[in-house]
């Protein structure tokens, strides 16, 4: 498994540029990035080169869709994905995520009709770049009710979906914060299989009653009360093999500078990477 950064939980790094610098430099291996941001500013070669020299691969692109809302805010948005599935082809990128929020102000029913087609809309042309689409399921118990009627929200749930979509490029984004907070076990992690999974997210969570646990009051790996350990031998033991991204969401934006973040972030990983025997 490849130690990997998002932006979240790192300050202002100072754009993809610098955070892939960052990230060689602290011993990272992966970056989530803007791919075409990357291309724009220096040309796919230039890219290339950045990631190549910093010991870096780009670790997944965000969707960028407008999925969620209107037809119209959804067809104008889905006009850009193909040129950012083309960026993100072109650095070596293979994976592209999206998250899931576990209610919806909608008719359930019918957002679910919508938003199935829209997702493999998405997955078609993400597919024709060779670029994998992962959804999310999203735990904290807040969120559940946040909104007025229940949506996908379980790993269960989210497979049955990505059934429904029915394109052999979808998978999960799997995040050790939501399998957490839905009370999840490590046998639901060895029941699925390495290719069931796009991309991981890691972080941890404080010592609080799991239905307290916040989206936003997350920790970094290694300083809370999540089994990261058994959690990354469970994904050794199916032989999931690519990147694990940190993500920290907090409620105010961290004040240390990114590079006490990043020492703070390597720390984190040394100590669960160990204990998990990687």
């Amino acid at each position: 498994m490849l130690r990997g950064l998002t932006g979240a939980g790192l300050g202002n790094v100072g754009g993809g540029q610098n955070l892939i610098r960052l990230a060689g430099q602290y011993g990272f291996q992966a970056v989530d990035v803007d791919a075409k941001g990357l291309v724009d500013d220096l040309g796919v070669e230039g890219a290339r080169a950045l990631l190549q020299e910093n010991g870096v691969v780009l670790g997944s692109i965000g969707l960028s869709v407008d999925w969620r809302t209107t037809e119209e805010k959804f067809r104008e948005s889905l006009a850009n994905l193909p040129a950012q599935a083309a960026a993100a082809a072109a650095l070596g990128g293979t994976a592209c995520c999206t998250y899931i929020l576990p209610a919806t102000d909608e008719p359930a029913a019918h957002y679910a009709l919508i938003t199935t087609r829209r997702l493999r809309t998405c997955a078609q042309i993400l597919g024709a770049y060779g670029i994998r689409l992962g959804l999310e399921y999203v735990g904290p118990h807040h969120l559940r009710t946040r909104w007025a009627h229940p949506f996908v929200r379980t790993q269960q749930e989210t497979l049955d979906w990505i059934a429904a979509i029915g394109e052999s490029n979808v998978g999960l984004l799997f995040d050790s914060y939501h399998w957490y907070t839905n009370e999840m076990t490590l046998d639901d992690i060895t029941a699925l299989k390495a290719e069931q999974i796009v991309h991981v997210h890691i972080n941890d969570a404080p010592d609080v009653p799991v239905a307290e646990a916040l989206d936003n009051g997350r920790l970094y790996p290694g300083e809370g009360v999540i089994d990261l350990a058994g959690f990354l031998k469970a994904l050794r033991t199916i032989g999931y093999a690519g990147p694990v991204s940190q993500e920290i969401l907090t409620q105010q934006p961290p004040t240390d500078s990114p590079e006490t973040l990043l020492e703070r972030s390597r720390r984190g990983f040394d100590k669960v990477f160990a204990a998990a025997g990687l």
